[in-house]
């Protein structure tokens, strides 16, 4: 690891200060993402802003909304009784993230800017854009299995790798907004505009402006609380990143579902939500034969590589297995 400076501001204006005043600073909190980074040389700022001083720990209901705040450990966001009562979406998924210890240390904040990555971003001998920007996608001719199958239209990516966070999911699902902080103040981002696809900048992977800090999240309150699923499927029980996750939240009354949320992970650059299939499910009552074409109407934009093709009939049987969860039918 080469050698950095440590700055530590006392305030979130001085936070972001620091950070323009210094471009290739990055903040750091739990760094369960960066210092892994930083030991395998892919990243190397001069300087780290060390945030975890700052107040931006609180989890509270405020009018329509849970606000939780950047620092907010996974771990004590997971098991909160507001997140649990008011959005067990939330919860499930960040029990499904990682580790434990991974989850006691990681943060809110951190884990939605936690790079999009695969093997060959990692290793620096094979050629890869969002690590050296025009050098090619290592993936692209190599192994794929674990990647993307879906993308921007016919556009062709310069990263196939997927999204890794199993909380991006469910937030993707929800109507979330992201507040931020910046040297023009605050602004909320809402939660589909925070992550790119896979476009000319692929070492892009969100939409945040030089210098902002994300301060908190906000979750709108919803009549989803009875009726979700968060679905992971992995290689390994533990401790692995998705291969395809569903996270699947219903409205139901009379036997009819009226309002419908579904975000998808491991399939995309950004956690993907395709909100056709949504309007698809408005005034339906629940069915396996429902969900199974609905699934289908969505995989028919998938396109998949040479070792990933499977990615494809996993994903339609998970959204299946997920709806079927929250809707309460066998």
């Amino acid at each position: 690891m080469k050698p950095f400076q440590y700055l530590r501001p006392k305030t979130v204006s001085e936070a972001v200060s620091m950070a323009l005043d210094n471009p290739e600073a990055q903040y750091i909190a739990g760094g369960t993402n960066l210092i892994d980074l930083m030991k395998r040389g892919i990243a190397s700022p001069p300087k780290l802003i060390d945030i975890n001083h700052l107040p931006l720990k609180k989890i509270e209901h405020r009018y329509d909304r849970i606000r939780i705040g950047a620092l907010a450990l996974n771990s004590d966001v997971a098991q909160h009784k507001l997140v649990k009562t008011r959005q067990p979406l939330l919860a499930e998924a960040l029990l499904a993230g990682a580790s434990g210890q991974i989850r006691n240390m990681a943060t809110v904040g951190g884990n939605l800017l936690q790079r999009t990555r695969c093997s060959y971003f990692y290793d620096v001998a094979l050629p890869c854009n969002k690590r050296k920007p025009g050098s090619g996608c290592g993936a692209e001719g190599g192994i794929n299995r674990t990647h993307a199958i879906f993308f921007n239209g016919s556009e062709v990516p310069s990263c196939i790798a997927v999204h890794p966070s199993d909380m991006c999911v469910a937030l993707a699902a929800l109507d979330t907004s992201v507040v931020v902080a910046g040297p023009a103040g605050e602004r909320r981002i809402l939660f589909k505009d925070l992550h790119r696809l896979s476009t000319k900048e692929p070492e892009m992977d969100t939409t945040l402006n030089p210098g902002e800090l994300i301060t908190s999240i906000e979750v709108l309150d919803n009549a989803f609380t009875g009726h979700s699923h968060y679905l992971k499927v992995r290689d390994r029980a533990s401790y692995a990143f998705a291969l395809v996750s569903v996270a699947a939240a219903l409205q139901m009354d009379g036997g009819k579902i009226w309002d419908a949320r579904l975000a998808l992970g491991g399939v995309a650059h950004k956690p993907w939500r395709y909100w056709a299939i949504e309007l698809m499910l408005r005034g339906q009552p629940p069915s396996e034969k429902l969900f199974r074409e609905v699934a289908e109407h969505e995989l028919q934009s998938a396109r998949a590589g040479e070792h990933n093709a499977y990615k494809i009939k996993l994903t339609a049987n998970a959204m299946i297995a997920a709806l079927k969860i929250a809707a309460g039918i066998s």
